[in-house]
């Protein structure tokens, strides 16, 4: 070992040390803030959210804006967890992206509980045997979720935050499952319908001959391959580390930007940080112009909206035909712009509900 490697690796083992000493300090302030609160939620959204943009906006590398994030969300699971365990539910099985999504927003240092519907995650929060629900409400290749957005209509439980993810798709085999021919030889690959029709172009380029077999989740494609011979899956890399896969073909998706995008639902409202959403559905009368007047007021009062989806009302009264409107627009329910807006609306629109305001996911 050259003296310049020594003395450089002293160094890092120097700073080591100071991050153990600073890290330990800041959670025994952690718990002093959480025995100061009496009882209050550990988990605050809004909080969590300014530290992270503040590191992040503040960071000068030569780590990426995102390894930032990525540090500081442990160091803050790990002091939350000192306060109170959390359990937040998703839709399982384990090795999915939604549980990469849980991950991704509360740290490791959660109890990630896998369910095997939307339906359950939402029931599971609603009751108090979850904290927290994460579920999918769209993906920028696939639209919508549907379950998500009819739950969201009747669920007490409200908007508290907002995890944006970007899906990686992998393709992947158990260690020495490729046939001689490569990859063109493979005959099955199994995943998820979104997954397989997001991956549609790499597919019918590197694998024509291949049968595509849609199966209920990426993790259970993951688990189908890890125990068949000569089959393959595409997933993410949560699932190839749970089943013991090989990837051999990383990102693969058709868009490069493809994201889905997950909220997270609980009993706790959130303060403004100054870069919030707001999330509503409404319905509108059924005759000419009702929508335009029901967008009227966003306009009239500067609120810029973000998001606008249409869903068949499932109410049991309502009409053939009628629809609601699901809103997302910028801002916090307690800006006196959008505070402003959200009154007129409740004049003029038949339903209106509030789903939350929350910050805004980080990039």
């Amino acid at each position: 070992m050259s003296e310049d490697i020594k003395k450089l690796r002293g160094e890092i083992d120097q700073i080591d040390s100071e991050l153990l000493s600073i890290v330990n300090r800041r959670a025994a302030l952690a718990r002093s803030v959480g025995e100061l609160k009496q009882g209050a939620p550990a988990y605050r959204p809004e909080r969590e959210a300014e530290i992270l943009r503040r590191m992040t906006e503040s960071n000068q590398g030569p780590l990426a804006p995102e390894r930032i994030s990525a540090i500081f969300r442990e160091v803050i699971s790990a002091c939350r967890a000192m306060e109170q365990s959390l359990r937040a539910g998703y839709l399982g099985p384990q090795g999915t992206f939604s549980e990469q999504a849980v991950q991704k927003h509360f740290g490791r240092a959660v109890d990630a509980i896998p369910l095997a519907s939307i339906d359950e995650v939402f029931r599971r929060a609603e009751s108090g045997d979850a904290d927290f629900a994460v579920v999918p409400v769209e993906n920028s290749t696939e639209g919508a979720v549907g379950r998500t957005l009819d739950l969201l209509v009747s669920t007490p439980l409200r908007i508290c935050a907002e995890i944006e993810l970007r899906v990686q798709q992998n393709l992947m085999m158990k260690e020495g499952g490729l046939p001689a021919g490569g990859l063109a030889s493979v005959k099955r690959v199994y995943s998820h319908a979104q997954s397989l029709a997001q991956c549609h172009a790499w597919l019918n380029q590197n694998m024509p001959n291949a049968e595509r077999v849609q199966v209920v989740s990426n993790a259970d494609a993951a688990r189908r391959a890890a125990e068949e011979e000569g089959a393959a899956a595409i997933a993410g890399q949560m699932a190839s580390e749970r089943f013991g896969l090989s990837i051999l073909a990383r990102s693969i998706e058709d868009d490069p930007n493809n994201t889905t995008r997950f909220l997270v639902l609980g009993k706790i409202g959130t303060t403004a940080t100054g870069r919030d959403r707001t999330s509503l559905v409404m319905s509108a009368d059924n005759k000419p112009g009702a929508v335009h007047a029901l967008l009227s007021p966003l306009a009239a009062n500067s609120v810029s909206m973000s998001r606008i989806e249409s869903r068949p009302s499932r109410a049991a009264k309502s009409a053939l035909w009628e629809y609601l409107f699901f809103i997302d627009v910028e801002g916090h329910r307690d800006d006196n712009r959008v505070a402003n807006a959200l009154a007129e609306l409740e004049k003029k629109a038949p339903f209106l509900k509030v789903l939350g305001s929350y910050p805004a996911a980080l990039q």
